[in-house]
């Protein structure tokens, strides 16, 4: 059968290679974006010209590479933090035998976010996969100021029988000092992240703000926030017929008989 019958050949340009993905022809376009802009900006701005051009059916556009990982990752990251969440609640809630306070302690949380989030605006730094570690980082780190606190405070209801109230606020105040020094730990061992220069400084220093700004803000609302989330719960754990820790003497043992 001659080549005729089935095709029709001419002479003319054409490329020595066509690529496939899938079953499908395809045809890669590369670009770079500027320093001032992000990733996420430069994404949008592309789906936004794709979107202009009104593409017939027959062409699809799709990312792959950097940007596909990257919107890979930013779907995962809500996912992320609330299984990090739930770890930190069943622990806690084993470790105080209770379903209201473990809220007390992840009630810090929010705040050191928002102080990394200010922290990242206020420097000019991107929210890039280093800085949103920073921040799943200080969900271990933050809540140790409210674990000193309801520890020292449910301690002393228990054990000395004060009311909420009293506990709260002594808790406050002993427990201010160690709270302040582990903050200031944290803060300056963050702090070469920071200023540090050379090859792989653009990842470490994002985590270091995070981390910095996360304890900075979270160090000074935690001491007015948590009192005030304990008696609430407190309130409505008693209102809901929670049983309230009194001062129960220890009874002297006897003397075995000779």
């Amino acid at each position: 059968m001659p080549l005729s019958a089935v095709a029709h050949v001419e002479r003319g340009i054409a490329p020595l290679v066509v690529n496939h993905q899938g079953q499908f022809p395809s045809i890669t376009i590369t670009y770079n974006i500027t320093e001032a802009t992000t990733l996420g900006q430069a994404t949008a701005a592309i789906e936004q010209a794709v979107a202009e051009m009104h593409l017939p059916d027959s062409i699809r556009t799709e990312f792959a590479g950097d940007v596909k990982s990257y919107k890979r990752s930013v779907g995962a990251q809500p996912l992320l933090i609330l299984a990090a969440l739930i770890a930190v609640y069943i622990v806690l809630g084993v470790l105080y035998e209770s379903l209201a306070h473990p809220l007390t302690i992840i009630s810090t949380l929010p705040s050191a976010g928002l102080g990394a989030l200010l922290a990242l605006q206020v420097t000019g730094s991107q929210l890039t996969v280093i800085a949103f570690i920073g921040i799943v980082l200080l969900i271990g780190i933050v809540k140790k100021n409210g674990i000193m606190m309801v520890d020292f405070a449910l301690d002393a209801e228990r054990r000395r029988g004060l009311p909420p109230q009293q506990a709260i606020h002594e808790a406050c105040l002993v427990r201010f000092r160690p709270i302040l020094m582990t903050t200031l730990a944290a803060m300056l061992g963050a702090v070469p992240l920071v200023v540090s220069f050379g090859p792989g400084a653009e990842l470490r220093q994002p985590l270091g703000i995070t981390i910095i700004g996360g304890l900075l803000v979270s160090q000074v609302l935690t001491l007015y926030t948590t009192p005030v989330i304990y008696l609430m719960l407190d309130r409505l754990h008693r209102k809901w017929g929670g049983r309230s820790f009194t001062f129960m003497p220890r009874r002297p043992m006897a003397e075995p008989a000779e």
